[in-house]
């Protein structure tokens, strides 16, 4: 296997050389990037034989560093590994679950080791379509990923493959052969916050009330001086909502308001009866669960060296972080090695299971790794 990374910030970049050999290309960067004229051609011109998934997002990471309003690519030529791929439109699906079952329902076979998902970050109810993808997909095989971006606009966002990327697209990249090893960890670092709640009204990914009282009123309430920048301020202080029967949780970050239902909408599900916590963020908690992220995927597999990883971050943990957001790319590396090439992005979600061989889940505001090697 043979990684590497480029950063683009014009399609006219005449450093990017043609490379034959990438089997993969995974680029992620400004959605005007993205969806300005040329921009996919000039990409198939200088990987001819590469599957290309696109993805616009809400920050960049080339190189150790997180970077805006760019193009990052990340490109990878495997020796005994193989790619299928599919891609669906949200918009040509009754919902997200179906979604997710009809994108995957062509890859399985014996030898496939892991799927990738980038999904449209606006459009998709992501705990669902995880749940779609579930439905077809065995636990054994491991499905990572992510939501696309929009900066902290909230207005739309594209996905790509082997096409200009467009809105309501979701792509999966099936990896097949017996010599590749795929790990993945991923962490918040958030720290709850006052009373467990119990969601008393929801529906699907939309919240009405928590307790009995209406939850737009209570997290108002909770945000204080924050309250009037909503839903933008929403990032800083999350939902957790505690995985049935056990002592984990996952985070939930609101994607948008309704003031006239009286409603938050979130980039996944908080069923009626399952219990939330509010939380809020400390710096360095964070940045350690960037290092706790990479530590559960060296634990994965006795000596194992990983050549690629694949982060994707949350949005809101780069809002918090401000000038400190390069450390928690800087403490993966520092664990993973500097033989490990790192590329990703910021997100609005992501996709891995929450512990090795456990079932895939959406995630908010977390540092999720996944990590690739070959072997002989």
């Amino acid at each position: 296997m043979n990684a590497k990374q480029y950063l683009i910030s014009s399609i006219n970049d005449s450093d990017l050389p043609v490379d034959e050999q990438a089997d993969l290309v995974l680029g992620f960067g400004l959605k005007a990037l993205m969806e300005k004229a040329g921009t996919y051609t000039f990409l198939r011109e200088q990987f001819p034989n590469a599957v290309i998934g696109l993805s616009s997002s809400a920050g960049e990471v080339y190189d150790m560093e997180v970077y805006d309003e760019n193009l990052a690519l990340l490109t990878i030529s495997f020796d005994k590994t193989t790619l299928r791929h599919q891609a669906i439109n949200i918009q040509d699906s009754p919902d997200s679950f179906s979604a997710g079952a009809d994108v995957v329902k062509n890859l399985m076979a014996d030898d496939l080791q892991h799927i990738l998902i980038l999904s449209d970050g606006s459009l998709v109810n992501g705990s669902e379509l995880v749940k779609g993808i579930q439905s077809i997909i065995p636990d054994h095989v491991s499905i990572t990923g992510g939501l696309a971006g929009d900066g902290a606009d909230f207005d739309y966002t594209l996905v790509g493959l082997n096409e200009p990327p467009t809105r309501g697209r979701i792509l999966a990249i099936g990896f097949y052969g017996k010599n590749l090893r795929v790990a993945h960890g991923s962490f918040g670092g958030w720290e709850p916050f006052g009373l467990e709640r119990t969601v008393t009204k929801s529906s699907g990914n939309e919240l009405f009330e928590v307790g009995g009282k209406n939850a737009l009123s209570v997290y108002k309430e909770y945000l204080g001086k924050y309250a009037s920048e909503l839903p933008g301020s929403a990032l800083l202080f999350p939902l957790s909502i505690r995985i049935q029967d056990g002592d984990g949780y996952l985070v939930r970050t609101i994607l948008s308001i309704d003031e006239e239902k009286s409603s938050m909408t979130f980039a996944g599900d908080l069923p009626e009866g399952s219990k939330v916590r509010f939380m809020k963020a400390n710096t360095d908690r964070l940045i350690d669960a960037a290092s706790v992220a990479a530590n559960t995927c060296l634990a994965s597999f006795d000596q194992f060296k990983p050549q690629v990883a694949l982060l994707v971050s949350c949005l809101g943990r780069k809002l918090v972080l401000a000038n400190r957001v390069d450390e928690e790319v800087e403490a993966v590396a520092q664990v993973l090695g500097e033989d490990t090439v790192i590329g990703g992005y910021y997100s609005y979600g992501e996709i891995s299971p929450y512990q090795k061989g456990g079932p895939c889940e959406l995630h908010n505001q977390t540092m999720t790794i996944t990590c690739m090697q070959e072997i002989d």
